[in-house]
């Protein structure tokens, strides 16, 4: 898996202002649906809401990997963010979540989905991987960090 496939360096957000779990769900389900014309941010935001009603999508370390299945999606879309202040997340090892990566992936792409985000934990397990990425401050930098580690 190529995380260029499904990032793009204008779904990386740097040093975002979170506030809440919610907020920020809210806050990325519109600018992912800004960037992605074929979805709406209701649904993305809403759909977001009932995967992590599941159980938190918190990895521990700071780190959380928001996903959901929408059915207007045609393919894969990531977006990376960094958050400016750490926010509660319910993650497994109960500390905040500064770095997150959301997905969001077609009905039907089951296996697709499921190898995407063992990449995507598989990553964020690299502790020099994600002191680098907490540690930029630039968009296109971050994007670049992604997709060549």
């Amino acid at each position: 898996m190529d995380l260029e496939n499904i990032l793009s360096g204008d779904r990386c957000f740097c040093q975002i202002n979170g506030v809440s779990k919610k907020r920020l769900f809210n806050q990325l389900s519109e600018l992912i649906a800004k960037n992605c014309a074929q979805l709406d941010a209701n649904n993305v935001f809403e759909a977001l809401m009932a995967r992590e009603r599941l159980g938190s999508t918190g990895l521990g370390k700071g780190i959380a990997i928001p996903h959901c299945k929408v059915s207007e999606c045609d393919d894969i879309i990531g977006a990376l963010v960094t958050l400016d202040n750490a926010i509660e997340f319910d993650a497994i090892d109960d500390k905040p979540v500064d770095l997150l990566f959301f997905l969001i992936v077609p009905q039907q792409q089951s296996d697709e989905h499921i190898k995407a985000l063992a990449h995507i934990a598989e990553l964020f397990n690299d502790e020099d991987f994600c002191f680098t990425l907490r540690h930029t401050q630039d968009n296109v930098d971050l994007f670049n960090i992604a997709i060549t580690y």
